[in-house]
Formats: C-alpha cells, structure tokens, sequence
C-alpha cells in the first residue's frame, strides 16, 4: 500500500534519532487541550481526548501533567485557544508534503513553514495544491502485545477497517475516514484504548528516491516536524530500507 511503509519508515528514524522530550510533550499538552475543548473534557466520554492522553501516557507523561492540561482547557478563558490548520507545498525533486498543526497564531505558524519550505529547496502552495496525492484515512495502532495478528485481523476486519498490518512492532489498523468511530469503538471494547487513534494522509502513489535525494527531503521534513506549532507531517517518497538506516545513524 502506498505510503504504508513510508509512514513505518518515519517511525523508524524517529525512534532511531531519539524524541526530544520537552518538545514532543509540548505537542501532546496542545492536542490534549484541543481535543478537551472541542469536545467533553472527559477522556471516557471524548474519543479524541481518549486517544491523546493515551498517546501521552505511552510517551511516559505524568498523569498529574495530563489532568491539569485537561482541567486547563475545561475553564472558560484560561490557556490558549489553538486553530487546526493544514499547509501543503513541494518539497525538493517534486516531493508532495502535507503539515498539520495547531496553532494560536495563524501569520507566524504560515510565515515561519513558508520560509522553511524555501530555504530547503521546496515551496509552501495553497491549500489543496497536493491533497489530491493523498488519501485520508483512519489508523488505529495497537502494540504487538495487544493480540497476534490473526485475532486482530479478524476483529479489524469485522469491525469494518480496510487493512490491518502485523509485525513485531504492533498492529496498524486503516479504515475509511466514515468508518473510523465505528472501527475504533469496537476495537476498543475488544483490546482498550489504541496507542494512537487519528485520521492520516497516505499518499495515493510515491516517488522513489536513492540515498543523496531522500537525504535532502528528510531534511526539510525533520525541520518542519520540530516546529512548536507542527503536529503531522506527511510526504509522498520512498527510500530502500538501508539507505533509511544508514541516513538515520
């Protein structure tokens, strides 16, 4: 499937290079707050919510930080008020990049991405210049503890979801955008709450490139990643496996 083993790939040299912790928990605080006041502020009755704070608790963020980024977002007028905003461009050798963010300040979080994308031989475009290259999906992820492959593909496929992928590394489970609350609650009720449950962009096709190429994209995309503002990044290119390893060492 198209973009299947990139989005692995990604993980991979995230894992490999480390997470930088107070960023990274910075990030979750602020879906954790939207989440909270888009919807209950209660993660039981608030899918969204559920899977954030999960996420969270995997990323070993305290549960005393979780609640009083919750209890934050629940009072009126206290804490930032955060705007959901996708930007696309090109990246180098015509490598299509979706970013999601979340932001408080729409002209910095757009000047500062356009400026990134320019200065690594890329260009920020309009919305919907590179959306047509992807397809939005649902994912749930699980661990590979939660079940073996033939239960979870099973109850997946039951469930409604599209595909399931297995490995030693957990279980990645896609849906139809349509699909997804229904597929995630009843995968819920069979394995508890998803290590990570969001709508995703899959590239529809990708573009190959060797070890000095994928060298300059993964560049631009790790740039981008580690903005403040930046939640998602996604990008329609493949690299071999040990070009992969040896750009992450």
């Amino acid at each position: 499937m198209a973009g299947h083993s990139h989005a692995k790939n990604i993980m991979h040299r995230k894992a490999a290079q480390g997470a930088k912790k107070a960023a990274a928990f910075g990030k979750m605080i602020r879906e954790i707050t939207v989440s909270a006041k888009q919807g209950l502020p209660d993660p039981a009755m608030n899918p969204r919510l559920r899977a954030a704070v999960k996420a969270a608790l995997v990323a070993n963020m305290t549960r005393d930080t979780i609640d009083r980024a919750i209890k934050r977002a629940a009072t009126a007028g206290v804490g930032e008020d955060y705007v959901e905003m996708r930007y696309e461009g090109y990246g180098p050798y015509g490598i299509a990049v979706i970013v999601e963010a979340l932001t408080d300040n729409r002209n910095r979080t757009g000047g500062d991405l356009r400026s990134i994308f320019a200065k690594n031989g890329g260009a920020l475009g309009e919305t919907n210049s590179v959306a047509f290259q992807f397809e939005r999906k649902g994912v749930l992820r699980y661990p590979a503890s939660a079940a073996d492959a033939d239960t979870m593909l099973e109850a997946a496929i039951e469930a409604g979801a599209g595909d399931v992928d297995s490995s030693e590394d957990g279980h990645e489970i896609s849906c139809a955008v349509e699909d997804f609350a229904a597929v995630r609650d009843a995968l819920e009720q069979k394995f508890g709450t998803a290590e990570a449950g969001k709508l995703e962009w899959w590239p529809s096709t990708t573009i190959d490139l060797d070890e000095e190429k994928a060298r300059e994209v993964l560049k631009l995309l790790d740039i981008l990643d580690d903005h403040d503002d930046v939640q998602n990044v996604y990008a329609n290119f493949e690299v071999d496996a040990a070009a992969l390893e040896r750009l992450s060492a």
